[in-house]
């Protein structure tokens, strides 16, 4: 459906990898910025407009990562699956509390 969305607007030509990152990017912090000045718990219990314009920003940053998977021929829910599966290795269950709470590359 987005590919064919934008298609119709003729805006192949824009969806490069780099625009479509940088648009991620972007969407990103309209979302961060939705919750910028909030409490830990005023996140975890926002009103209806606030829930409503968090879930737009959200929509915004996965339309433009799943264009961008589709423009690299990305299959991003294996890639996701390939990244866990890597994850489960790297964070195992058992390690010491500050290791779990803040990765290491």
């Amino acid at each position: 459906m987005l590919r064919e969305f934008a298609a119709e607007r003729e805006w192949e030509p824009f969806h490069t990898p780099k625009n479509l990152a940088m648009a991620v990017s972007g969407e990103a912090g309209e979302l961060a910025a939705e919750l910028q000045w909030s409490t830990p718990e005023e996140s975890n219990e926002l009103d209806a407009a606030a829930r409503e314009r968090v879930a737009d920003e959200m929509a915004d940053v996965l339309h433009y990562l799943v264009r961008m998977a589709d423009v690299l021929d990305i299959d991003l829910i294996a890639a996701a699956m390939d990244k866990l599966a890597r994850n489960r290795e790297r964070f195992p269950v058992g390690e010491p509390e500050t290791r779990r709470a803040r990765p290491r590359r």
